[in-house]
This record gives C-alpha cells, structure tokens and sequence, in this order.
C-alpha cells in the first residue's frame, strides 16, 4: 500500500515509496541524471530537479550488462544506460528525527555484473528490527562504468576516468544531503560492500574527496590489489576500439555507439583480458592521479587512508567458485600461476618476490589442484587483505574475519565456503527463489544461527563502531600488529590470534600486485 506518509521531499524532488506494514522502501531513485549521449564516459552530474510526487515504488533499471547464470538479477529486469538510482530500506516504525544509523551497499560483480535490486539484496530482513536505515545502490559497469578512455580525449570530446567511483561519490553525497528525511544519521554512515563491491569500498578509503562521506566501512572479499595505471587502462581502451571498429581519432563516434554492441565488446575483452595476461582484469579502477592519486596499497601502506574502523574478510574457500564456473579471473593452473608471477617481475624488478618454493611451503600436503586454488585465493584475496589490514590498523580500528561455513551442499560440490557464500548470512536471505540448492541437503538451523550472529556484529558496527556479538559470542578485538586477532566465521565462532602466519612468512610483506 501506498500512503502520504511515504512521500519524502528530497534535494532533488518528493518521491512516494511502499510501507508493507513491517518496512519501508523508497526503490529507483534518481540521484544523478541519465548517463547517456554527451554524458556517456564523463562523470556524472545531478539530475534535473522535479516538482511532481516521483513513484519510487519500482527499482530503477539496472546497468547493461551480459547475462550471467550465477547472478540473478530477479524477475521483470529492464537494462539501461540511465540506471543511476538508489533504493531506501528502512522499518516502518522509523521516523524522520530517529536519526539512525546507515548501511549504504555497493554490490558486487566483477566490475561487470548485479545490481542493487538483486534478490538477495532485499533490506527487511537487515532493517525490520528498526536498528539501521539501508541504501543500495546501481553505479556503471563494465566498459560503461570502468573503461579508461581518458587517453582518446580531444579538444572536441572529453572522456573521464573512474566513472563508478565517481557515481558511487555522488551518491554519497546524496545519502549525506538526504538520508536525514528517510530517518537516517548523515554522520553515522558504513559504507560496505562484497567482491567488486569490496574493492570499491578499499579504494574509496583512500579517495580524498570521499573523506567524510562515511563514518565506518565493511570490506568483503576485496581484490584490493586489482587496481591499475593509466597506460594499462590506455592498452585495453585501445582493444575495445578495435572490438568495435572505431579509430583512435575517431573516438568521439562513441557517443552514438549501440549499448549492445558496447557489451558485447565488454564481454569479449572480460575474457580475453585475464586469459592472455593471468591475474588481471579488463574492467577496474585507474590510479589516475586525478580522482585516485595512487594504489590503494600504497596509500594503506603509508598511514593515508581515512582513519575509519573498517572490518574485513575473507572467505575460507574463495577460489574455488571461480573453478566451478570455469571462469577465467583466477589463476589456478601452474602455467597460469607461473605467469602471472613472470608479469608482475617484469613490471617491477625493485619487488622482493617469493620463490616458487617459498610461497609452496605454506601449502605443504595438498594436491596439486588445491595448491593451485589455493595460491589464487590468497594472490587474489587474502593476501591483500591481510597487507592492508596491516596498514589500516595504524589508522584506525580493523576487525579481521575469515569466514568458513559450508553447507552440507556446498561441502557435497567442493566449493566448500566459496566466494560469495556469506552474502545471504549478512542479508538474511537464507534462501533466494526455488531453484537456490544451497540448504538441499540441510544446515539451515546452523545457517539461521550464524546469520543472526554476522547481522548482529554488522549493525553493531553501523551502530557504534564495535561489532559486537549476541550474548555468549566471543569478543571479537581489534587486529593490531602484536596479535592479528582474527574472527573465524563457523557453525561456532572463534577468535584465533595470528590465524594466517604461516601464509604471511611464506607471501613476505612486500605487496604484489599488478602496475
């Protein structure tokens, strides 16, 4: 149902949104306008303002992108290059003085894949209790959102760089200029994410001009090294002109480009990015020197990033998705492994790193095909995790986690506690739609219990900072240097001090990445 009380003025117009007696939401609003024609590959720019109640009872379009079987985008899906809208979750009994705390989720994907209507992205399971006020958010993706075409600019056409990063910024300033009338604390925000999504949120941690648009964050799964220079970004703008057949010259034709046609070239150079050059991406944010000054890394590394608490994790399991859908994004054969090693050497001769046999001793016993899964998860996830813990943990407060639940399921197709697997635990979404096989085989009593206690620690850190547990859970402190405290996310929860010091001697301290 519908009523007046759902009718909310904000910066740009008064939106009406849908009360289901239990939680409020306000889907698919505008918060920048149409990304389309003289605005494709430029940052985005606030929309027109309106004076007529907007309907923001349906999501908005979602990003173009290709079709990808894992990721369910839901029912009634239109794709749109003016997909930059956000929804507003909050519980019914939420007033506007109530001033509460805000989660704002920048869903993951690739860089290329989702959208912030997602199923599994449903708020009234996370706001129903009335402790937070949710926003989700859509930025650019793919070739749209992420394609550096920077080096075709003329004096005639323009093209700017981190143009999701830049939609993600705008957004948060929407949030803090807004989320006030929704019930929302503007100085209370946690900016969290998972995947993609994660990364974003480890980048936006050193953006300068992202200082102050949130309190708090939550990094899931962030392949927090796979950021990179602008000549690199020049090398794959110049492969997808020639997937499309438009001359360096003649760049500005771009604007009149078909969407499908800018996907389809996207889809092809997603392939055949990490095929040729193992370990890297087509699609990721530039260290441009203008929006991002440097690495993420490098800025952890030397006390830069804003001093917010953040928590961050990992998944015990997370390579083996990626296996499982033969994907192409991680490197898992020896080739491909020994590869990617001679790439980043070649790149930067000054870098400490690890033999063959050094990295191998902290693998000691396992196949050859776990060991090869298991360098690709802590090439692509661990180990950036635990180097920029390191960094951030002079800052600010870090809490690190590693999650390792697996259902019966997942354990009878060795994936095991795969990437992405605790997304549903966060969202209490258990279940989404028929065909979601995950607690076939049982576990959901187990999974109920490990999703209240993760919203728990989650809201809590929203809240104020300290990601506390339900009563009897154990206190998860801060990782410092001294202990690497780490919470191991199971059927029962632990605390280990140092968990991954066998990995940390056997990585060394120098960051690998890619330039």
């Amino acid at each position: 149902m519908t009523d007046d009380r759902t009718v909310v003025q904000t910066t740009n117009g008064p939106v009406r949104g849908l009360d289901d007696g239990m939680t409020t939401s306000w889907r698919g609003i505008r918060y920048a306008a149409p990304p389309v024609r003289e605005l494709r590959w430029r940052a985005p720019v606030p929309p027109q303002p309106w004076t007529e109640v907007a309907d923001a009872t349906v999501f908005g379009a979602v990003a173009p992108q290709p079709g990808n079987p894992v990721i369910r985008l839901g029912p009634d899906v239109i794709q749109n290059e003016d997909c930059l809208s956000l929804n507003v979750w909050s519980a019914s009994t939420v007033e506007p003085a109530d001033r509460k705390p805000v989660m704002v989720w920048l869903h993951g994907g690739a860089y290329v894949f989702g959208s912030s209507s997602q199923p599994l992205y449903d708020g009234r399971a996370l706001v129903s209790d009335g402790d937070v006020v949710l926003v989700t958010v859509n930025y650019r993706l793919g070739a749209l959102g992420f394609l550096d075409l920077t080096s075709c600019s003329t004096d005639q056409r323009t093209f700017d760089s981190n143009l999701a990063l830049r939609d993600i910024i705008l957004a948060l300033e929407w949030v803090r200029d807004n989320i006030g009338a929704f019930g929302g604390d503007p100085d209370r925000v946690t900016l969290f994410g998972e995947s993609a999504g994660g990364s974003l949120v480890t980048t936006m941690l050193t953006i300068p001009s992202a200082r102050g648009l949130f309190a708090r964050a939550i990094a899931q799964s962030s392949p927090a090294t796979s950021v990179y220079d602008s000549a690199r970004g020049a090398r794959v703008a110049k492969m997808f002109l020639e997937k499309v057949g438009i001359a360096t010259a003649d760049a500005a034709t771009l604007t009149d480009l078909g969407v499908d046609e800018i996907v389809a070239a996207g889809q092809a150079l997603f392939s055949d990015v990490p095929a040729t050059s193992p370990g890297t991406l087509a699609f990721a944010p530039t260290v441009d020197r203008d929006l991002l000054p440097d690495y993420p890394l490098e800025a952890y590394r030397a006390g830069k990033s804003h001093p917010v608490p953040l928590i961050i994790g990992t998944n015990k399991d997370e390579a083996s998705l990626f296996k499982w859908m033969k994907s192409p994004l991680m490197p898992i054969t020896p080739d491909a492994i020994r590869s990617m090693f001679a790439e980043i050497a070649g790149e930067q001769p000054e870098l400490n790193l690890p033999s063959e046999a050094e990295i191998g001793s902290a693998y000691t016993g396992m196949k050859l095909k776990a060991v090869g899964l298991a360098v690709a998860r802590d090439i692509g996830f661990r180990m950036p995790t635990l180097w920029l813990a390191d960094g951030h943990s002079a800052v600010a407060p870090v809490y690190l986690y590693r999650f390792d639940w697996a259902t019966p399921m997942l354990r009878a197709l060795r994936v095991g506690a795969t990437h992405a697997t605790e997304l549903p635990y966060v969202w209490g979404n258990l279940v989404v739609g028929s065909k979601d096989i995950t607690f076939k085989l049982g576990g959901m009593k187990v999974g109920k219990a490990l999703s209240a206690r993760m919203q728990n620690r989650w809201v809590s850190f929203a809240v104020d900072g300290h990601p506390e547990g339900l009563p009897g859970d154990p206190e998860w402190a801060p990782y410092e240097i001294g202990n690497r405290s780490t919470l191991v996310i199971d059927r029962q929860d632990r605390v280990v001090d140092d968990l991954d010091k066998e990995l940390r001697d056997a990585w060394g301290d120098d960051v690998l990445n890619f330039r």
